[in-house]
């Protein structure tokens, strides 16, 4: 969305000489190397990598590891190999794993593993800052134990990895200042633990995870009803999170009437923004839970550990497509097979996805420490935040919206002042701070907390 530029005069509590005659990056102006990304995503190597998954027979957790052409062991080789291929000297890419003991899907210990390439920041203040975009390679069959029969998996989920394989094979070309992370995980279909062990370490590890996108079953523009609907998919953000005992800041987003303002909410807002710039005609629907209703993906175990993640979806999924043998029942064809899936629109998500990406690791962090500063009983609203330490910094960008609108609706450019006070009450209104780049690339906003 183009946010509306409220041009009256504020008080500004800090640097108003500096403010004054601060000028605003464009921020709606197409980036080339973004333009360029989006261009070079391909229908038909999308297309190439679903079929080549489907090839391997079953990718199941427990399947055969030996084999060279079957089985999920097969699977993960070539996917580190193709990724090895495409991304020399840029990418970093490895197997990340670990043995899973016997559990409820898993009848016997298993190595389950993920292969993650790595595409390194290069600006000093941004590197250690990551963005992480996964689809999960294993698939299944009606019975969840079936280690054995067919299960091509087409688009849950060789949708999600191939469109993944394919963002790193592209994104690989160009430089980044924050790090992207292009992992293909396992054992979804078992219980998420390929993704769980990922974002475990990385909880462990206090990596600087800013945000995770998951990729699943994105394959098919065709609802169960034989309607076609290719011009959307649909964004999973949750808001507050269904936690038993209720963290201080968490409370303090429930009293101060945050509930859309979760960091997944704020960075579904800027996905949904530079997604549907870069690939017009081409909308993001964001639907406001963490998941389709009581369903999980591979972005809730990084939601569990505090970092915000999205889920994309198709519009509507055909259930005789996903988790179910291949047969056909009378004329009716049943089974997740390739003849499902459209690569063209799996290329569409693919480029929403790049597109959001390359956003988010050319543009400044998110800022921190962003408050309403309640010391005194007024009209207007002080807000202040630490400042950001990136070299190309140009200042931060005040944005708001009723508390009755989905998106933001104003802004207003302040330059590099860390402190304003704005000519609009608090009570009326939802507040966040971007940080923007002399280059124009916008962070998701912050939402403010109370502060004296």
């Amino acid at each position: 969305m183009a946010y509306q530029v409220i041009r009256s005069a504020l008080a500004l509590s800090l640097m108003a000489s500096a403010v004054a005659h601060a000028a605003e990056p464009d921020t709606t102006v197409h980036q080339a190397q973004i333009d360029a990304i989006v261009r070079e995503i391909s229908p038909q190597r999308i297309e190439g990598y679903v079929n080549k998954l489907v090839s391997f027979g079953t990718r199941h957790t427990l399947s055969d590891t030996v084999s060279e052409t079957r089985g999920i062991g097969a699977a993960r080789r070539w996917i580190k190999s193709e990724l090895e291929r495409c991304g020399a000297g840029k990418l970093n890419v490895a197997f990340d794993g670990h043995l899973h003991p016997v559990d409820r899907r898993i009848a016997r210990p298993v190595e389950i593993v993920n292969v993650v390439a790595t595409l390194p920041g290069t600006q000093a203040a941004s590197a250690e800052r990551m963005y992480v975009v996964s689809g999960h390679y294993d698939s299944r069959n009606t019975e969840d134990a079936d280690a054995v029969g067919d299960a091509p998996g087409a688009n849950d989920d060789a949708s999600g990895t191939a469109a993944v394989m394919e963002m790193a094979c592209v994104m690989a070309k160009y430089k980044f200042d924050a790090t992207l992370v292009f992992m293909t995980v396992a054992a979804e279909e078992q219980g998420l633990y390929g993704a769980t062990d990922f974002a475990e370490k990385a909880k462990q590890k206090k990596w600087n995870i800013a945000g995770m996108f998951t990729n699943d079953i994105i394959g098919s523009s065709m609802s169960d009803e034989g309607k076609r609907d290719n011009t959307q998919v649909r964004l999973f953000a949750e808001g507050i999170p269904a936690v038993k005992d209720i963290p201080d800041n968490l409370r303090t987003l429930i009293q101060t009437g945050g509930e859309n303002d979760s960091t997944p909410r704020q960075l579904a807002r800027l996905v949904k923004e530079v997604g549907e710039r870069y690939v017009p005609d081409f909308k993001v629907t964001i639907v406001n839970r963490r998941d389709r209703y009581l369903r999980g993906g591979d972005h809730a175990p990084f939601l569990d550990r505090g970092f915000a993640a999205l889920r994309f979806t198709e519009p509507a999924e055909d259930f005789n497509h996903q988790h179910q043998n291949v047969r056909k029942e009378g004329n009716v064809q049943i089974g997740d097979l390739p003849q499902f899936v459209d690569p063209a629109y799996i290329a569409q998500v693919a480029r929403v996805n790049a597109a959001s990406l390359a956003a988010l690791a050319l543009a400044p962090a998110s800022p921190q420490a962003v408050k309403i500063v309640t010391a005194r009983l007024t009209n207007q609203t002080d807000l202040s935040w630490a400042a950001n330490s990136e070299p190309d910094l140009a200042g931060y960008r005040i944005v708001w919206r009723d508390t009755t609108a989905a998106g933001w609706q104003h802004s207003k450019f302040v330059g590099k002042v860390t402190a304003i006070t704005m000519p609009i009450s608090k009570d009326n209104v939802f507040f966040g701070v971007q940080a923007i780049d002399m280059a124009g690339n916008v962070s998701p906003a912050t939402y403010p907390m109370p502060g004296r």
